[in-house]
């Protein structure tokens, strides 16, 4: 099958202007100002027209509960699994799944094939390899062979620091994890990040800056989510990118957040972006289908919700809406920006050669189309793929 978009507004993210875009299977092999129609005597060639839309790349969470999460309010709030059509209307083509507070219910094997399942249906998937507390739970009995033996790990995650609910870790039971991790993602040409879930406990990022100081862990092994947690976490976030990290703002927002609206990543971004934080050193993910308790001042559970991917973009427009930032900017902190954390080489950028990962919108930057390694799964805002029991 060949596919050709035609008369899009391009952003690669970089603006790009007017252009066509070739498709053979799922790569794109051409972007050019006129794509001429070939023959189509011995091959099927589908024309899309994007005229008066615009093109960006497809998007990329680093952080779903793709088998769903949560249970801080017992069993009946654990969170349910996601379904493909979730994804596809958020325009998530590439999706990692990771367990979280619960890894006693919740199991890697069932993680792994989730991932599996959402690749057959329609979208790539890749997990991390672990849950919030020590030991991490693996599948092969350590991260680093996880990460070596099995495709579809490319990091560690979500650990938990700095929270009530994590298992408390020592700085050398972290380090010699993440040593692990290291090794791993060098020995399988993968990514092999920690994922690191930041809690609103005092050690805060200081517990990496510290473990960064003390060992030869490079800081750009970890990846600190939840940086937009509080104004505290936040202002210690500049500080760790000044130290050569990356940090990571969540687009799910609990009630109390909700309310204030003060750390929405699409407000925060402009202040990083003040104080001298590069665009690229910032990236978004959703925390999707995870849940969002509320506790009290004493860590007594009163309320719960749950994250939803569908906010990982909205965040991206809001922060173009409200704040000024440029679309070519604001895209990254979804597409190039988490690609090259995961080390996924050919995705996060249109361009030749690279997996035809591409969403359309319209002019009021609306999601109306998404293309997912060359496969058309929603087009004029109806979704034509969904999971296989939905």
């Amino acid at each position: 099958m060949i596919k050709i978009i035609k008369n899009g507004t391009v952003y690669a993210p970089e603006y790009l202007g007017k252009k066509d875009i070739l498709i053979v299977k799922d790569t794109i092999v051409r972007i050019a100002e006129k794509i001429p129609v070939p023959d189509s005597l011995f091959y099927e060639v589908e024309i899309i027209d994007a005229t008066g839309k615009t093109l960006v790349p497809g998007f990329i969470d680093s952080h779903v509960h793709i088998i769903g999460g949560g249970g801080e309010g017992g069993f009946r709030t654990r969170t349910p699994e996601i379904q493909l059509s979730q994804l596809i209307k958020a325009g998530i083509t590439t999706v990692v799944g990771c367990l979280g507070t619960d890894g006693t219910t919740r199991h890697m094997s069932s993680l792994l094939a989730k991932a599996r399942a959402l690749e057959e249906e329609g979208i790539s998937a890749y997990i991390y390899t672990g849950s919030y507390q020590f030991p991490i739970q693996t599948l092969t009995g350590n991260c680093r062979d996880d990460l070596i033996l099995i495709d579809k790990v490319i990091g560690v995650g979500e650990v938990a620091v700095a929270d009530h609910r994590s298992s408390q870790p020592t700085a050398e039971e972290f380090a010699r994890m993440a040593s692990y991790a290291r090794v791993g993602g060098l020995l399988s040409g993968k990514a092999g990040i920690v994922n690191v879930h930041l809690g609103e406990g005092r050690s805060g990022l200081q517990f990496l800056l510290d473990l960064v100081a003390t060992s030869e862990i490079p800081i750009k092994q970890f990846l600190p989510t939840h940086v937009n947690r509080n104004k505290e976490i936040l202002a210690e976030g500049i500080n760790y990118v000044r130290a050569g990290g990356v940090v990571d703002l969540t687009t799910s927002l609990n009630q109390e957040d909700e309310e204030e609206r003060a750390m929405a990543p699409g407000n925060v971004v402009s202040y990083l972006l003040a104080e001298g934080v590069p665009v690229e050193a910032i990236t978004f993910s959703s925390d999707g289908n995870g849940s969002l308790p509320v506790f009290n001042k004493d860590g007594i559970f009163k309320e719960l919700g749950i994250g939803s991917v569908s906010s990982l973009f909205a965040e991206v427009k809001r922060a173009v809406a409200d704040h000024g930032l440029e679309l070519s900017a604001a895209l990254k902190f979804i597409t190039v920006n988490v690609a090259e954390r995961l080390k996924l080489e050919d995705r996060g950028r249109l361009e030749t050669g690279k997996r035809a990962d591409i969403n359309i919108l319209d002019n009021g930057l609306e999601l109306e189309g998404v293309i997912s390694g060359g496969r058309i799964t929603m087009l004029d805002g109806e979704i034509l793929v969904k999971g296989t029991y939905e």
